[in-house]
């Protein structure tokens, strides 16, 4: 089913751009008017301008993918990338203690958007990837992003579907309401399966420097006591991260530094879980 015809060029561009994927990153002609609900001709036509200004690039079997350009114009001016360079130095310290996954995401409508994300090849499953998507209500990051995020914003999330990933996940409103009044007070989130049986993801708030959270630093562990850890770890760096964006009055985490962490001195709590 196409879109209306009146509907703008630049609307029909956007829907172009976005028929790509990290699933799908290289297209033909006729997969991307189906996937942009244009048709061929229209869907073709656009297609030609946008890789004459570099926004999209033919390979030679004719296959058409995401161009330089785009990345070019992202990379000048974007405060994703601000954010990302400020987390990056932090992201690698956490994951030089964790040894599994550190992901920085951020709220984009009603999913956490993860810009970054530290890996290893013997890391724990974890189903995020960078410019990847998850519904807020099933990842740390998310419900700590819909824990600071506006009421309307909870109250859509709330009144929508919660799908459940595994028996864990929190798929109630009243589930949700309990694990996010305990992150706003703990000033962390701790969810054990939500995505995966065998994975635990902890998250914690990054502000901008008006006090806003901006984002989320998480990591990815396996499920165990020994996650218990890891919680003022990822606290430490998050508030370091914060400062760096020019956040100030933050008070550093309860407990000893990080280092303090490594060494089992810190017993932090444990959100509900469901």
């Amino acid at each position: 089913m196409t879109k209306p015809h009146h509907e703008s060029v630049l609307s029909r561009a956007a829907r172009i751009l976005e028929a790509f994927s990290q699933d799908h990153p290289v297209l033909t002609v006729s997969e991307i008017a189906r996937r942009a609900e244009l048709p061929l001709p229209t869907a073709s036509r656009l297609v030609a301008e946008l890789v004459a200004h570099g926004f999209l690039r033919r390979d030679e079997d004719r296959g058409v993918r995401i161009g330089v350009r785009l990345w070019e114009l992202v990379t000048r001016a974007s405060p994703a990338l601000t954010l990302r360079n400020a987390a990056m130095p932090f992201m690698e310290g956490v994951h030089d203690v964790v040894g599994h996954h550190v992901q920085l995401g951020v709220l984009d409508g009603t999913d956490v958007l993860f810009l970054e994300r530290l890996s290893s090849s013997d890391a724990v499953i974890n189903y995020t990837r960078i410019a990847g998507r998850l519904p807020l209500h099933v990842s740390s990051s998310g419900l700590v992003l819909l824990a600071h995020g506006p009421a309307e914003l909870r109250q859509r999330v709330l009144e929508g579907p919660l799908p459940a990933y595994t028996p864990c996940t929190p798929a109630t409103p009243s589930a949700v309401r309990t694990l996010l009044a305990g992150i706003r007070r703990q000033g962390y989130a701790y969810c054990p399966g939500y995505l995966h049986a065998d994975a635990l993801g902890i998250a914690a708030p990054v502000r901008g420097s008006d006090g806003a959270v901006v984002a989320a630093l998480a990591v990815i562990v396996p499920d165990g006591p020994a996650a218990r850890q890891v919680v003022p770890v990822v606290r430490t760096a998050a508030v370091g991260i914060s400062r760096a964006l020019g956040a100030g009055g933050i008070n550093r985490p309860a407990g000893r530094h990080a280092a303090g962490a490594q060494r089992g001195h810190d017993h932090p709590g444990e959100l509900p879980s469901h």
